[in-house]
């Protein structure tokens, strides 16, 4: 018989069930603490990942334009492209998820260009989201959509995406690169005005935050948040694209001619403003694909020791992308003269009347100076030691200006610190500071030579020289506008500061057009007025490095109008080896052709000589579909011959066509039926005068443009622009080119 439990039994069961039903709520409150609180956060932070899909919006990149709003950098739609692992890795099916991810890898592989194997690491290492490539193009993203649709079967869309970014895209590839710079893989700019306004290009980033379903796809009518992204602001630049492109383009003429070893640069400079319309560097790359060497620099790096190649691959980069305008310095040689005469005469210490008598040998110091004209100069007014540009007629006149004075007036035209350019990577000077100058360190540094400058410091101080006397800011942008073009900054174009009287300024002028006329004669520009100086020096540190004196840069300033300053044009070409190296003869040309290029593009309209007017090329009109007797007379109203070809009545082609310019008395070749195009062949029109290459080319039915230095009939030509003996079409135009040889300025 069962025994019943009493009540002390029931009250201590009651007791144990009690207790253990408090003990299991403890535990479970403990729990839910520990879980919710304790560590909350970082359960929720596993939820959302698993929930929740946080996707970055990028800001578009402000644009940058040149001065007439022609677009040179802008960010355009580009898509990366995403895997979702966890959406495989949650498939019940093994087999299933790993075909999925083979398909996925070797798919991908073969539409973006990598390897799949890598492609399969991003999955595997990556549980929720990857991205295998960034910032892909319209065909490569169509391609992967089309990949996604012909999958159906492994229902890629749920595991594979396309999320839209930005890309940069510079519209005229290598056009400006030096200036522009380039950006990096998360757009932010490394390089040139992109790195340097930077933070004004780079947008406000926007987000997407959405929730997500197990299998990692939207959920719809659930949590979604947008922030929107806001573009960055654009710059609009002081940079003329013509004027940027002729300078690209007669640089790279002259560093091939001249086989020009370290590269070269040209800087177009408002003299009034400090607007810089052109900046061109030699050996310059393609922003859209800055990592790219040119196909000599490969085939170094392609030819180097394996051990050597990364190296070097990485100098040649650096290299290229370096602005040689503002970041390289040099000794400027005698261009510099124009600091010591403008110094000098702001001083009282010289004037127009003085003389100075060069024997070609000057001591100071017991150290002896030589000038670089045989016997030297004799006796000579202002004008004629700056045109000759006699070292020691401008030693004397340093010494005259005293190292305290010389050092007053090298800070105050800006040659003791940085211009304040808006580049990154601007250099600093190097210079003899007045407790250290002596004698000696005065003479060499009153023609140019014992201290490092850079080529915008030496624009900077010529057009303070010429401008009335007034030390400008150069600078790159001129506004910085919104997404709307409206105007957030507007760049301020004051001087800093008046260094030397416009009555000095004026003398300056006068001394300058003297040298072009009588000196410099290379830099002369048809119809216009142009001043100038030129320079030859010395790489003294590498001379002494290696012990051959051959090392030297040819540098030119040139402004014009003279009689009215609007714009300086600096050259210089950095280790010549193509036979001469003067400045006079190898960056006067380059200057001149320059000018005559853009000073009619900037509206400054030329006055013609009658001498002049007798050797400029003419614009040949258009008269294709013209009678005969129209044609005629439309081209002896400009100057122009004419041969007809055919017994039609009306001019069905010509050549040279309309658009091209020829030597006045050239002749166009009218064709009056449909016949073979009639061909010569180009005669050798080197080392001619002006008469003979047109004697020369009339005989072989070829026409000529002049370019350089024709202002002397007994001036010879050195290059022709087709070659001699090359069959080309009856009437074809050749541009011959004239310098001065005997120009000579060496710092010596």
């Amino acid at each position: 018989m069962a025994l019943k439990p009493d009540k002390q039994m029931l009250k201590r069961g009651f007791f144990i069930m009690v207790s253990v039903i408090l003990c299991l709520t403890l535990v479970s409150g403990a729990s839910l603490v520990k879980i919710m609180i304790i560590d909350g956060e970082e359960y929720q932070s596993k939820a959302s990942e698993q929930q929740l899909y946080d996707s970055s919006l990028t800001a578009p990149r402000g644009n940058i334009y040149d001065k007439n709003m022609n677009l040179l950098a802008t960010s355009a739609t580009a898509w990366n492209v995403y895997v979702m692992p966890n959406s495989i890795n949650k498939l019940k099916d093994t087999n299933k998820a790993a075909k999925i991810r083979e398909v996925i890898a070797n798919g991908l592989s073969e539409i973006l260009d990598i390897s799949s194997e890598t492609i399969r690491q991003k999955i595997e290492q990556t549980p929720y989201y990857v991205v295998i490539k960034k910032r892909i193009e319209k065909d490569e993203a169509n391609s992967v959509r089309e990949f996604i649709a012909a999958n159906k079967d492994y229902e890629l869309s749920k595991f594979v995406g396309l999320d839209e970014t930005t890309k940069r895209y510079y519209p005229n590839d290598s056009l400006a690169s030096s200036i522009l710079g380039f950006v990096g893989d998360e757009t932010q700019g490394l390089y040139g005005l992109e790195k340097y306004y930077n933070n004004e290009l780079t947008g406000v980033a926007g987000r997407v935050v959405a929730a997500k379903n197990a299998k990692g796809t939207d959920m719809p009518f659930t949590y979604e948040k947008v922030e929107e992204a806001k573009e960055g602001n654009s710059l609009v630049l002081t940079v003329d694209s013509y004027v940027q492109y002729v300078c690209e383009k007669y640089l790279d003429a002259a560093v091939e001619e001249n086989n020009v070893v370290e590269r070269g640069a040209v800087i177009v400079m408002d003299v009034n403003t400090g607007a810089i319309r052109g900046m061109a560097v030699s050996g310059d790359f393609n922003p859209n694909r800055p990592y790219d060497l040119s196909a000599a620099d490969q085939a170094a790096v392609d030819t180097a020791p394996e051990e050597e190649k990364s190296e070097l691959r990485k100098s040649l980069q650096y290299r290229q992308w370096r602005n040689k305008a503002i970041s390289d310095t040099y000794e400027p040689g005698s261009v510099f003269k124009i600091f010591t005469a403008s110094t000098a005469l702001e001083e009282n210490l010289i004037s127009t009347k003085s003389t100075y008598v060069c024997n070609y040998t000057y001591i100071v110091a017991g150290n002896p100076y030589h000038c670089h004209h045989a016997g030297g100069h004799g006796t000579q007014s202002l004008a004629q030691a700056i045109s000759n540009s006699c070292n020691p007629a401008f030693i004397q006149i340093g010494q005259l200006i005293g190292t305290s004075m010389f050092s007053k007036y090298f800070k105050a035209f800006g040659m003791a610190e940085k211009t304040g350019i808006d580049l990154p990577g601007e250099a600093l000077p190097t210079y003899h500071k007045e407790e250290k100058m002596g004698p000696t360190e005065l003479a060499s540094s009153s023609f140019g030579q014992t201290f490092n400058v850079t080529p915008i410091q030496m624009i900077t101080m010529a057009a303070a020289a010429v401008n009335g006397g007034y030390l400008v800011q150069p600078h790159l942008v001129d506004k910085i506008v919104d997404s709307e073009n409206k105007v957030v900054e507007a760049k301020s174009s004051d001087y800093k500061r008046q260094v030397i009287s416009n009555s000095t300024s004026e003398t300056m002028r006068t001394l300058l057009e003297f040298v072009v006329q009588n000196g410099a004669k290379n830099g002369i520009v048809p119809g216009y007025r142009v001043g100038g100086k030129t320079g030859t020096s010395q790489k003294v540190s590498k001379i002494v490095e290696t012990g051959n004196r051959h090392y030297y840069i040819g540098s030119y300033i040139g402004v014009a109008p003279i009689n009215d300053p609007q714009i300086a044009v600096y050259v210089m070409l950095d280790e010549p080896t193509g036979g001469s190296y003067y400045g006079g003869v190898i960056s006067a040309p380059v200057g001149s052709r320059v000018m005559a290029d853009i000073l009619p593009y900037l509206g400054i309209e030329p006055q013609y000589t009658e001498a002049e007017l007798k050797r400029i090329s003419v614009p040949v009109p258009d008269v294709t579909g013209n009678t005969l007797e129209d044609a005629k007379k439309a081209l002896s109203g400009v100057g122009l011959s004419y041969k007809v070809i055919g017994s039609g009545t009306n001019v069905i082609r010509q050549h040279p066509t309309s658009g091209n310019s020829v030597f006045r008395g050239g002749t166009v070749i009218l064709y009056s039926e449909d016949t073979e195009e009639q061909t010569t062949t180009v005669p050798d029109l080197l080392n001619k005068t002006a008469n003979e290459v047109n004697s020369a080319a009339a005989s072989a039915g070829v026409n000529v443009e002049f370019s350089g230095n024709v202002s002397s009939p007994s001036l010879k030509s050195y290059r022709q622009s087709i070659n001699a003996g090359e069959r080309v079409p009856v009437g074809q135009i050749v541009t011959v080119y004239f310098r001065d040889e005997a120009t000579v300025d060496l710092a010596d």
